[in-house]
């Protein structure tokens, strides 16, 4: 049986996504004012709706990012901001924080995020068992790995093929707020595994320029 495959394309705001959608995207994924793991993406959620209803044009789909790990006075504040997605359209969440799933929700289809740490076929059928629809798998897994996880899991499996990966561990990495205090998983990532680094062995010997 063949699958359709879907291209997701990321959106700082609502003119990238309509033109993402103009290129052909079946779908973007965009970040709210609060709660994203791209703090610099601030989407109102009046915004967001215009990108729902230029997508739903289209038949594409609009998915919205709530993939920070949340704070106590956090809860209600992002309880609020789901059923307010949920109330202009938005197709899906993608989540990090599993707090999402204990509260009281809108009938909406949550994804896991590459954040909540996806690598392996136990972790996604634990997720795919509490509702996930869909398991965005962590970035530094290879062909192998996935192939071995689709064949386990009965769930929808999502992952980045183009843009700057992570070279950490997806979603379990504390180098940048180690670094400099700023929290990946609070939407802060300094990106500094991105950055040219030697690797060098115990004798000093430099292995690997750059």
């Amino acid at each position: 049986m063949s699958k359709k495959i879907e291209i997701l394309a990321p959106a700082k705001n609502l003119y990238q996504g309509m033109a993402a959608i103009n290129a052909g995207a079946d779908a973007v994924y965009i970040g709210a004012h609060m709660f994203g793991a791209r703090t610099n993406a601030t989407n109102s959620v009046e915004d967001i709706a215009e990108m729902v209803r230029y997508a739903h044009l289209f038949k594409a789909k609009v998915l919205v990012t709530v993939n920070t790990i949340l704070y106590e006075n956090e809860l209600e504040s992002c309880r609020q901001l789901i059923w307010e997605l949920y109330n202009i359209g938005v197709d899906a969440l993608i989540i990090q924080d599993m707090a999402i799933l204990e509260m009281d929700l809108p009938p909406i289809v949550l994804h896991a995020s590459t954040q909540a740490n996806n690598r392996d076929a136990g972790h996604v059928k634990f997720l795919a068992d509490a509702g996930i629809k869909r398991v965005v798998l962590a970035r530094e897994l290879n062909l192998d790995q996935i192939r071995e996880i689709h064949e386990a899991s009965p769930v929808d499996l999502e992952f980045f093929v183009a843009g700057a990966l992570c070279v950490s561990f997806s979603g379990n990495c504390y180098m940048s707020v180690a670094n400099g205090e700023r929290s990946a998983n609070r939407g802060s990532c300094a990106q500094n595994c991105r950055l040219p680094y030697q690797l060098i062995d115990g004798t000093g010997k430099t292995l690997i320029e750059n």
